[in-house]
């Protein structure tokens, strides 16, 4: 009986706190996307800049030149003709 209780109004805070929750992201505008990005340190995933077209390999632009990327530039290419 006891626990009966208990898991009712269990269910009854986790509906409200999903009803607050809606809530909120309508009102501004969120997604879940939103809610796993982090703010602080790492910005989350990058898209990226560039893509060879032979391979369909990327490259965000940050950090390291992959091998492909250097190559190509070695040979004359631009990272321009990469650009997605």
């Amino acid at each position: 009986m006891i626990d009966t209780e208990i898991a009712r109004l269990q269910a009854r805070e986790r509906a409200n706190a999903l009803a607050q929750i809606k809530e909120i992201m309508e009102t501004y505008e969120l997604d879940a996307d939103d809610l796993t990005r982090t703010r602080r340190g790492n910005p989350g995933k990058v898209a990226p800049k560039y893509r060879h077209r032979q391979t369909g390999e990327t490259w965000t632009g940050r950090g390291l030149r992959p091998r492909w990327v250097q190559a190509a530039l070695t040979a004359g290419a631009s990272l321009e003709d990469f650009a997605i």
